[in-house]
């Protein structure tokens, strides 16, 4: 059994749409939906009111077009004593 939290949005239509993805394919799965009401003041501030700017992310996310990314080499792992 795996066990899933995550936050959805109920549209004014009334109806909750779920899309969680999983690894299993062609399959029947058993679901159990459990919801809870998220008050006002447990949501999360908008971004906004985090301090950034409006659209922000929509315009930075997976907007890179530089050179491609490269990590360089980590160095070996560090041995260390064995604990007693």
């Amino acid at each position: 059994m795996h066990n899933v939290m995550t936050r959805f949005h109920v549209g004014k239509d009334g109806v909750l749409k779920l899309a969680i993805p999983t690894e299993h394919t062609d399959k029947d799965l058993e679901v159990l939906v459990v919801y809870q009401i998220v008050e006002e003041s447990a949501a999360q501030p908008s971004t906004e009111a985090l301090g950034w700017s409006p659209g922000f992310f929509d315009r930075v996310i997976g907007g890179w077009q530089g050179t491609p990314l490269t990590r360089d080499a980590q160095g070996e792992y560090e041995e260390r004593e064995e604990l007693e």
